[in-house]
This record gives C-alpha cells, structure tokens and sequence, in this order.
C-alpha cells in the first residue's frame, strides 16, 4: 500500500498499472499532475491466506484546495506479490483554519506551513 501511494506522490503510473490485478486494471491510467500527495494514513489492515484489506486516508492539495481521500483496498497475493483489486473512495474537502494543525502532518500550524502558498 505504501509503495502504490509513493507511486501516486512520484506520478508513476507504469508502477501503479503493473501492481493492479489483471482483472480490475484499467487500460491506461492518467494521473493528475495538480495534485499534490501530503499525507498518508493507514487506518486498518488485514491479511488472510492470499488476501488482503487497507483502510487507509490519503491527504492530497490540488491547487489551493485540500482534500481527504479515504478508502478500503482489496488486495490478492499472486507469485508473492500483492496486486490491488478494488476499493471503495471517498473524497471529501477539508478547509483548515489559519491556526489549525496543517493537513500535511508536520505538526505546524496551517497559517506557517501549507498556507503560506
């Protein structure tokens, strides 16, 4: 799960393409180089035999607006590799105050971190 949110911060869609079962992976996958990955959460994991759950918050920015991405991944172990098969989004806004903690998790308040852009 980690790595397949490394490749959405570093816009690699080859790396996220090759790690998507077969059976679910879109044809191409166009990611949007506005958004800006701040934060990931892992919220719940589990595994099972050749099966696997994440639950996780992914914090993103896209231009000036913030946003929360919070979804529950499926995924199956084939030749020992995970491969992701679906999940279920949802994105939601978030509008942090000036004095609020930033989004993007480095303790700082809104107003001297991410605000400053």
């Amino acid at each position: 799960m980690r790595a397949r949110y490394s490749a959405f911060v570093l816009d690699l869609a080859d790396y996220l393409l090759t790690t998507w079962h077969p059976s679910t992976r879109p044809a191409r996958l166009e990611l949007d180089a506005a958004t800006a990955w701040k934060r990931l959460e892992i919220l719940e994991s589990d595994e099972k035999d050749e099966r696997g759950s994440v639950h996780f918050r992914a914090t993103f920015r896209e231009g000036r607006r913030w946003s929360v991405l919070e979804e529950s991944s499926n995924f199956v172990r084939e030749a020992g590799r995970w491969l992701y098969l679906d999940g279920n989004p949802v994105i939601r806004s978030l509008k942090p105050g000036r004095n609020a903690s930033c989004p993007c998790a480095s303790g700082r308040k809104f107003k001297v971190c991410c605000g400053l852009a």
